[in-house]
């Protein structure tokens, strides 16, 4: 029930006649064997091109853009065959965000239920599930039929035209809780929220009738500061200048859109995803504040999930891209934002560890994840490579790094195809095999150095004197090991910190691992990586507490051990604080989606 209190309703005088509430259509569905080529409902289109969809033989096609109603959507979908005709998939997540479908609670992913334009708890849909590779999709087909929409494929785009709905009235009321804007619909229409730090907007695929937009003036409480109603073609643009986030929902008998603004806004979510995934979101306390936390949990037992750094290019090291760009490329169906980077040079500040490989070494002694299958550790990581020549011993400071300090860097082809110095006065020698073939000075940053795909570079900073020592022909032989040794025995690594929890006990010390007093005092999101008693992987997002700011690091660490944590790991945060699933964004970043250097991402190696 939407209370009555303190409403203010405009109206449009006469209401179309010959459109038909989300009640009514269901109770035609019957019908549609024999109707469903007749006005009102959906014209389903043979594709004019078939993609082959690896993970499920009987598909038809398969894309990675929808445009709805002309909005160009980046969005997983699917079309297959079955003995009753085409069906058609779309991703759980683009259907709750760019479609307005509110996906609730579930026990087993196979099955989703939704409420759409319908009354809550008493009218749920279900919808069956299918997996690829990278999406969970929904299959739509009956519930585009019932609410006329027209799918065609082309290619691999799936173009989806919904009819032309009408906003009838707008009523808006100030409540104990915050601000509640309801909008009457004539049929159900889909819509898209966009969450910025100041301003919500709802595009919504309705049209707005002009004795409607001239006579609307809603009276808000102080936390909405301005409210514009913006008409475009057969959408309507509503728009809210407020700090707060915003709901939005749906209603039946009749159709009504609700946009609440409040500040614990976020959707509680438990949602079974794959074998070994589930969707978590809920508001956690922690003394007197409330914090919206969103988290995957992994079991990394299960067969066919496997864990994996993602980054934005696999051939060399400079690059950052958006967690949802960097998760597509490495074809990954969920992801969380890793270590951190300078976003000047677009240079990794932390370690990576893939398959083995070191693409790029630890800095700093700081807290890193490391795993092989189920085998996870969460611990502070130093690597401490050395030098062996004839008749001393050097140490390497740093391995593959954009972190600057006195000493020798070491760099190699998982670095790329080049070097470029990053400081003044470096001295570049070149090493292939196991000896020193060329050196050179570079007077400034920006010299380009090729890196020998035999062997590697080392750069000599603040260290000059050390080139006689290291002359052309100076045979050379490399000795590594990490603290703790176990790291060693552990193919992938991703570093950040500071580690928060170690065997349930808080242990925080950021300023050991080299943060700034700055970083250390901020308030701000965060991602975490969690290990937990039964053996659980979450990846976590934490934002702002209700009305306030994000978490310090101490918080962070407290809400960890309040989730269950054995370890726990801060991961690089702020405006980075992004996780993925299913192709789409699923957490609020607080200042937009912002690009970022790697991640830790979650392979479904099989359909089940």
């Amino acid at each position: 029930m939407i209370p009555k209190r303190r409403f203010q309703t405009f109206f449009l005088r006469q209401r179309s006649l010959g459109n038909c509430p989300l009640a009514t259509l269901v109770c035609l569905t019957l019908l549609l064997t024999t109707t469903a080529h007749q006005p009102g409902f959906a014209q389903i289109d043979s594709p004019s091109m078939s993609q082959p969809l690896n993970s499920a033989t009987n598909q038809e096609a398969q894309g990675e853009t929808i445009i709805l109603n002309e909005r160009s959507l980046p969005a997983y979908w699917g079309q297959w065959k079955t003995s009753a005709g085409l069906r058609y998939g779309i991703s759980d997540t683009t259907l709750g965000q760019a479609f307005g479908f509110e996906l609730l609670r579930n026990r087993q992913w196979q099955t989703q239920p939704i409420q759409w334009f319908a009354q809550p708890a008493t009218n749920m849909q279900q919808l069956s599930a299918r997996l690829t590779g990278q999406a969970r999709l929904l299959d739509i087909t009956d519930l585009a039929r019932q609410v006329g929409w027209r799918l065609t494929v082309r290619g691999k785009t799936l173009r989806i035209d919904t009819p032309v709905t009408q906003i009838m009235a707008i009523r808006a009321g100030v409540q104990p809780w915050g601000d509640r804007l309801v909008l009457e619909l004539d049929r159900p229409a889909t819509w898209q929220t966009i969450q910025q730090p100041t301003q919500a907007t709802v595009i919504l695929d309705a049209q707005i009738d002009p004795t409607i937009l001239t006579a609307v003036k809603p009276q808000f409480s102080e936390a909405v500061r301005a409210f514009n109603l913006v008409p475009k073609g057969k959408q309507t643009q509503i728009q809210l200048d407020t700090n707060r986030p915003v709901r939005v929902w749906s209603l039946t008998n009749p159709n009504r859109l609700v946009i609440d603004v409040r500040p614990d806004a976020l959707v509680e979510r438990d949602i079974f995803w794959a074998p070994g995934v589930r969707w978590r979101s809920q508001l956690i306390s922690l003394n007197t504040a409330q914090f919206p936390v969103t988290w995957l949990e992994l079991d990394p037992k299960q067969a066919g999930l496997q864990v994996v750094p993602i980054l934005p290019n696999s051939n060399q090291m400079q690059g950052i891209a958006t967690l949802a760009d960097t998760a597509r490329r490495n074809q990954v169906a969920a992801a969380i934002n890793g270590g951190f980077f300078n976003r000047n040079n677009q240079l990794p500040l932390g370690a990576v560890r893939q398959q083995g490989r070191w693409l790029s070494g630890p800095i700093l002694g700081r807290g890193a994840i490391a795993w092989n299958g189920p085998n996870i550790l969460i611990d502070r990581l130093v690597l401490q490579e050395t030098l062996i020549l004839p008749r001393e011993r050097l140490p390497i400071t740093h391995l593959n790094s954009g972190f600057v300090q006195a000493g020798i860097a070491r760099y190699t082809p998982t670095w790329g195809a080049t070097y470029t110095t990053l400081s003044n006065q470096e001295l570049v020698i070149t090493v292939q095999g196991d000896r020193v073939v060329a050196q050179q000075t570079i007077a400034n940053p920006g010299g380009v150095v090729p890196i020998p795909a035999n062997g590697y570079l080392l750069v000599a900073r603040s260290f000059g004197s050390v080139a006689q020592r290291l002359a052309i022909g100076t045979p050379l032989k490399l000795e590594s090991q990490t603290a703790p040794t176990g790291f060693s025995q552990y193919p992938n690594i991703v570093a950040a910190g500071p580690l928060l929890v170690q065997n349930r006990q808080i242990v925080l010390n950021a300023a050991q691992e080299g943060f700034s007093p700055a970083f250390i005092n901020e308030r701000a999101a965060r991602s975490t990586v969690v290990r937990t008693g039964d053996g659980r992987l979450l990846l976590m997002t934490i934002h702002n507490r209700l009305d306030g700011p994000g978490p310090s690091l101490g918080e962070t660490a407290e809400l960890m051990v309040k989730m269950g944590a054995i370890d726990a790991l801060n991961l690089d945060g702020g405006s980075s604080t992004t996780l993925y699933l299913g192709g789409q964004i699923i957490n609020l970043p607080p200042r937009g989606i912002a690009r970022v250097h790697n991640g830790l991402g979650i392979l479904i190696l099989r359909n089940p």
